[in-house]
């Protein structure tokens, strides 16, 4: 999933770097002890229950549980000013946490997978399951898709595309526990197949999650830019700063959930040097304050007046310049 829910209104500006690090960790703390109570469940029973499915179920809590840290560990980073090494700071830490995230979902996802194809070439081998399983497998399954809506609310809250990945993790596990309890209810019924089943369904969906996150990260971490529509709203800004007649080549590139910006304006190059750079400096306080935009560095091209070219006079190269 891609976050690109932005406004462009001043009141929705991007919050305060404390308040993002202070919603990503009390959100995170608590899916820490949601994902720590599910995980000693779900592999506890799983084991007595004899139900591979919530087993894997409870494996893929337990990468909640490691992704939980990993998201701590990079709040605390990104949190850091700018400094020699890192200019523009390291807000670039939650785009590396998303790819820890996705690469942890590939590898847990593919291990279900083995581990679910194995049995399936012995179906002779798969027990009939206890039914406390099925409880189990409910209350997850409630209690992954609450997490999920609150860590999405604190997400779009405070625009954290780290959270919204964590939050879609806690939303994958909420969707296996679903799979994973009709697998042992089918289990019940008479069919035991169909519980190495839904964990086969639960890694595959695992899996198909991390390499979404893993591909978005790489591409981010790689100066992907950020969408038209942000761009086009970005330029639109420029262009209603007073003094500024066009903009062109305005290029973007991700900096974790924050952008920066590269722009030509264009002003009267019949001003002085010293007012071209009064309007580009408001142009870019303007820019930070309406858009999540860390920096904006511009360049001011001349802009003639067709009504004053006749009227201004040619400038005449020396011979040895046009020789060159």
């Amino acid at each position: 999933m891609k976050f690109t829910e932005m406004s462009e209104d001043a009141e929705d500006a991007e919050h305060s770097p404390a308040e993002r690090i202070a919603a990503a960790s009390r959100s995170t703390w608590v899916s820490v002890g949601v994902n720590l109570v599910l995980t000693i469940a779900q592999v506890v029973v799983g084991v007595l229950a004899k139900s591979q499915g919530l087993i894997a179920d409870g494996i893929h809590s337990l990468s909640d549980l490691v992704a939980d840290f990993v998201v701590l560990l990079a709040s605390h980073h990104s949190k850091k000013d700018a400094d020699l090494d890192h200019p523009y700071g390291h807000q670039r830490f939650e785009t590396a946490a998303s790819l820890v995230l996705g690469t942890l979902l590939l590898v847990v996802g593919v291990g279900m997978l083995w581990s679910a194809a194995r049995k399936l070439e012995a179906p002779e081998t798969v027990q009939t399951v206890h039914i406390i399983a099925l409880w189990v497998a409910g209350g997850a399954l409630i209690a992954k898709e609450l997490l999920f809506r609150y860590m999405l609310s604190v997400a779009k809250r405070v625009k954290s595309s780290m959270l919204v990945a964590n939050a879609w993790h806690a939303r994958s596990d909420a969707a296996s526990s679903l799979v994973v309890g009709v697998g042992i209810i089918g289990n019940l019924a008479g069919y035991p197949i169909l519980d190495p089943i839904a964990a086969l369904i639960v890694g595959f969906m695992v899996t198909r999650m991390g390499w979404g996150f893993s591909w978005d990260a790489l591409h981010d971490l790689m100066d992907r830019a950020v969408d038209e529509q942000e761009v086009q709203a970005i330029r639109t800004t420029l262009l209603e700063t007073p003094g500024v007649s066009d903009v062109h080549d305005v290029r973007t590139r991700k900096m974790g959930d924050m952008i920066v910006v590269d722009a030509h304006i264009e002003v009267d190059a019949n001003i002085t040097v010293e007012a071209g750079h009064d309007i580009a400096v408001q142009a870019r306080q303007r820019v930070l304050q309406h858009h999540r935009v860390l920096n904006l560095m511009t360049h001011v091209d001349p802009w003639h007046r067709p009504d004053l070219d006749h009227a201004r006079p040619e400038i005449k190269m020396p011979t040895f310049m046009r020789l060159l």
